[in-house]
């Protein structure tokens, strides 16, 4: 088993613009000389980046991963910022071609402008790159969609010797290239399918936890989008679910100009399950401010009402903060078992809970390394919010340990762009297409080129 203070290291303190260390966004990780760090301006620069590097090469992204995933290893290692290669690259009736750092809010925003947008729910945030979401597999919520890479019609990647390959979804190799890990090559575009805008109505209401795997499944089977938060201290379960606006909701939403409507009748069915939780996070952080960040992601569980809007404005509302994030993804078939058990931890344990327990299923994916491959599936999140010092509650990554080894043994994949102890993980059993992915990694990169030591572990 990994080490606590390795799995989970403490925040950096705040850089300033002259720091000679590139840190990872949560600043508990430190990912390359600043001098190492090249940002190409295009494709074909890009291009020579990788062909003439003698190092290592790893994608920087937003840096939103936990530093392992993109430090570099060695003097000579390059890390690229595709900060520079943005925006729409072309567009047709079915689908819109971005390169590949853009940030997914400008994605969403792009499409909203076209009347478009993905099948794909979207995750909590849009401050990721196009390609580093796809590489690590962010996905939303609903059995009716899956990651976003299952969105992709078209991904275009560079190989280890600089060689363009554009690999659509009849390709044999796309399944790898899906979600690829930053470990076949630098994505440079990818063309992602559309469908005409629609606006969605959620439905926000609070349940007893005593029936939360038949209420899970009923959820996902009923509704086009299911989010559900389970807070077992209080044996409570907060639900959003959603479904396709009606004309008179419609109408509501365009005579607020377009803006997220929050329906006037409101629910206190969570207030007090909500002030518990906070009073436990402002124990565990000792942030002063009572607007912090950490707090304004659960105080909108209080006074919560139905709202009706975009897909984007629905479920993209998460706040960017610091934290360690563990989701470990159950097959649907073991939902029901894995819940019990949990249920009969918590009664015999009864652990530090700094947050609730967040459930997002999505359906089958085609991602090789997807955790969702080939199943539909249930991710289960858990967070701890680093304190004011940079530290992090000891009572809180007891609680994450303990959770991602129970899920971990029953047969859990984690979150690829999360935190998980890769110990606890025989990758092959997981992933059927582990050795064919090993493969074609290899003859996009027969030297290892776009491997760091994290990787290189992983991958052995």
């Amino acid at each position: 088993m990994t080490e606590t203070h390795a799995l989970f290291p403490r925040r950096h303190p705040q850089q300033n613009a002259h720091s000679p260390t590139i840190l990872n966004w949560a600043r508990n990780a430190e990912l390359a000389p600043a001098n190492a760090v090249v940002k190409p301006k295009n494709e074909a620069q890009l291009q020579e980046v990788i062909a003439t590097a003698t190092g290592s090469v790893r994608m920087m992204g937003s840096s939103m991963s936990p530093g392992r995933m993109l430090a570099l290893s060695q003097p000579g290692d390059v890390l690229v910022d595709l900060s520079r290669l943005r925006g729409v690259l072309a567009v047709d009736d079915e689908s819109v071609t971005f390169a590949a750092g853009t940030s997914l809010h400008e994605v969403f925003t792009t499409l909203t402008t076209l009347n478009r947008m993905l099948y794909a729910s979207p995750g909590v945030i849009d401050s990721q790159t196009l390609a580093g979401a796809i590489s690590t597999g962010t996905h939303g919520q609903g059995m009716k969609q899956s990651s976003l890479a299952d969105e992709a019609l078209n991904i275009r990647l560079v190989d280890a010797a600089g060689h363009i390959h554009d690999i659509d979804r009849n390709h044999p190799s796309f399944g790898a290239v899906q979600l690829g890990l930053g470990t076949l090559g630098a994505i440079s575009a990818v063309t992602l399918r559309t469908c005409p805008a629609t606006l969605f109505t959620c439905f926000k209401s609070a349940s007893s936890a005593d029936t939360l795997a038949d209420d899970l499944r009923n959820w996902n089977q009923q509704w086009t989008f299911s989010k559900a938060w389970w807070f077992p201290d209080e044996d409570k379960v907060h639900a959003w679910n959603a479904r396709e606006a009606n004309a008179e909701e419609q109408t509501l939403w365009r005579d607020n100009r377009g803006e997220l409507v929050a329906l006037e009748e409101t629910d206190e069915q969570m207030n007090a399950t909500v002030d518990k939780t906070l009073e436990q996070m402002r124990d565990d952080t000792k942030i002063v401010d009572e607007n912090g960040k950490p707090f304004r992601t659960v105080t909108r569980f209080k006074d919560f009402s139905d709202v009706i809007g975009d897909v984007y404005q629905v479920f993209c509302r998460g706040i960017a903060t610091p934290q360690i994030n563990i989701e470990i993804g159950i097959p649907m078939a073991r939902v029901p078992a894995v819940i019990e058990r949990m249920k009969a931890w918590h009664n015999d344990s009864q652990p530090h809970m700094h947050y609730p327990i967040i459930l997002r299923c999505t359906g089958a994916s085609s991602a090789w390394l997807s955790p969702a491959y080939q199943q539909p599936t249930c991710f289960f999140g858990f967070v701890v919010y680093y304190a004011e010092d940079g530290s992090l509650s000891e009572e809180g990554l007891e609680f994450l340990r303990a959770a991602e080894q129970l899920l971990a043994e029953e047969g859990g994949r984690p979150h690829w762009g999360k935190y998980f102890d890769p110990t606890l993980y025989d990758w092959p059993t997981l992933y059927p297409q582990w050795s064919e992915f090993q493969a074609i990694r290899r003859r996009f990169d027969p030297h290892g080129k776009f491997l760091n030591t994290f990787m290189t572990e992983v991958l052995s």
